[in-house]
């Protein structure tokens, strides 16, 4: 990205009231003064910036303070020359837009100098982005901007009014390094004075710049350009669209792009739509060899409908499509009926649902039977309607797949229940219900390791032998974080001749799933743990993926 993101010439904290306290407690200015000069601001001043430009207090002192209460070494950067291998390892274009300074290696990190020592966003960030574990240490404002003038001096500058050419480089690059981190999702977030910038990385939310908000109208403009069926005339209303691009590496990637208007401007969010995923199959899905065979056997029934539950961002979708890549042969016809269509699955007919004209997942459904199918794959099954043609597809001998929004498998009897399905047809028609939810891989990297006592006792492992399982290590592949790549945990709901009496009669959710687990289901936490110990993730992760699934 280019440099002109970094604007911050003065001292701003991401915690500045509490390091205001750390200075009335050093004794550096009283609670008096502090009070007056609040009352000479505005709510969104920087009481941290009125004190230094008007005498009260240097940026040096408040920089030291900061370090000092954050267990960080305050260094002032122009005392020393920093070895030009060292600067050569950053790109300009980071290090301004981030704002921090390179300045040596002691062999087990790079040592690297920051403004905001409370700003634990950019201090977890910053390793992913460096590929190697980071050293921190603290300098002030004034230093910072000191150095960065000196080794990575800016190449351009915005003219007056904002250019064309730096958006369109500087959206490029962002699409570049979204790609380059395996993002799954691109945030651009309008803020009161700024503009926050966050990809998501393995399931998680990563700030990675702030631009100045004068480049939020440019910005969404532009990607409205690049966008299919979105108009740049109107942001008083939410838009969707689709942008597809080549990246600079020769890859080729599709966007799913909407705004919606807020109270400080147009939000995007744009979806990056991985191909990869067309070319799954069950085993890569993350099934242990048991449940790859009983999903197996589950999807090649020749009728009955198989749910997919979780929450959005569970995977339920790659679940999908992998079904219809094992199922996809010539002599099977395959339907599907999506919100929007993501992926052209060659050799099966796609149906895009468009409710603005009627075009709803009942009416496409009632359509597709008349289509003679095999196969049909309904994207989401979201009322009673949708639900009941679904039941009497099965029930009329086709395989019907789809998802549901629960958290656990038995709770979708008493959802479709509650859709207005009577429950002797759930017990007829369903098949199985299958839970899942994604978490993060291990890294090639993992060390040997033991697993806690405390996780050992979250997880309901015995405490009395020491669990070896892998741990997180860290690497250039991985960005350091010992994790990469994300791997589903599954809940496999058979509803079998024991249990479908138990469906079609008044059980709650509750006494189904104690039934169920009775009976041989494993829960996504029994699954999870089975994958800590194979080796696959960590324990950490999953006891924070299945936190409510600790009963």
């Amino acid at each position: 990205m280019s440099s002109y993101t970094f604007t911050s010439l003065n001292p701003v904290y991401s915690n500045e009231s509490f390091l205001l306290q750390l200075l009335v407690e050093a004794g550096a200015i009283d609670e008096g003064t502090l009070d007056a000069v609040r009352q000479q601001l505005s709510p969104l001043d920087s009481v941290i910036e009125h004190l230094v430009n008007n005498g009260y207090l240097t940026g040096e002192y408040i920089a030291q303070i900061a370090a000092s209460n954050s267990g960080l070494e305050y260094v002032e950067i122009s005392s020393f020359e920093v070895d030009p291998a060292i600067v050569a390892r950053v790109k300009p274009e980071l290090a301004r837009r981030v704002g921090f300074m390179p300045l040596g290696d002691d062999g087990f990190s790079l040592q690297v100098a920051i403004t905001d020592p409370f700003d634990m966003n950019t201090m977890d960030s910053l390793p992913q982005f460096l590929g190697c574990d980071v050293s921190f240490f603290v300098t002030s404002e004034k230093e910072m901007k000191k150095a960065l003038d000196k080794y990575y001096p800016e190449q351009k500058q915005y003219a007056k009014g904002d250019t064309e050419a730096p958006i369109i480089e500087l959206i490029d690059n962002m699409f570049n390094e979204a790609h380059t981190m395996r993002a799954s999702d691109i945030h651009i977030e309008p803020m009161e004075d700024r503009v926050r910038l966050r990809y998501r990385v393995d399931g998680r939310l990563v700030e990675v710049a702030t631009h100045p908000k004068k480049l939020l109208g440019p910005i969404v403009a532009r990607l409205k350009v690049m966008s299919t069926s979105m108009s740049i005339a109107e942001k008083r209303v939410p838009q969707d669209g689709r942008i597809e691009l080549d990246l600079k590496d020769g890859a080729h990637i599709d966007l799913r792009v909407s705004t919606v208007p807020t109270n400080h401007g147009e939000s995007v969010v744009m979806r990056i739509l991985d191909k990869s995923a067309l070319a799954l199959g069950l085993p890569q899905l993350g099934f242990l060899s048991d449940d790859e065979a009983t999903f197996d056997r589950l999807v090649t029934l020749p009728d009955g409908v198989i749910l997919v539950t979780g929450p959005t961002g569970s995977g339920k979708t790659t679940t999908l499509y992998a079904c219809l890549n094992h199922l996809n042969r010539p002599d099977k016809k395959i339907i599907t009926a999506e919100d929007p269509v993501e992926y052209e699955l060659s050799g099966i007919n796609q149906v895009m649902i468009r409710t603005e004209i009627g075009m709803t997942f009942a009416a496409a459904l009632r359509a597709m039977l008349r289509q003679a199918p095999n196969i049909i794959m309904i994207g989401e099954i979201r009322d009673g309607e949708t639900a009941s043609i679904a039941i009497q597809a099965a029930m009329t001998g086709h395989l019907v797949l789809s998802t549901l929004h629960t958290n656990d498998a038995p709770s979708s009897v008493a959802r479709l229940a509650d859709m207005g399905v009577d429950r002797f047809l759930i017990a007829s028609a369903v098949r199985a219900i299958m839970a899942q939810r994604l978490c993060r891989s291990l890294c090639s990297c993992k060390i040997p390791g033991h697993m806690t006592p405390k996780q050992a006792t979250t997880l309901g492992v015995d405490i009395n032998r020491q669990v070896m399982v892998p741990r997180p290590g860290g690497c250039e592949k991985c960005r350091g974080k010992g994790m990469k790549g994300r791997l589903g945990i599954f809940e496999i709901f058979e509803i079998s001749d024991d249990v479908r009496g138990l469906v079609n009669s008044d059980m709650t959710s509750a006494q189904l799933r104690k039934r169920a687990r009775e009976l041989g289901m494993r829960t996504l936490r029994e699954d999870g743990i089975r994958k800590v110990m194979a080796g696959l993730t960590s324990a950490d992760e999953i006891i924070r993926v299945t936190a409510g699934d600790a009963s």
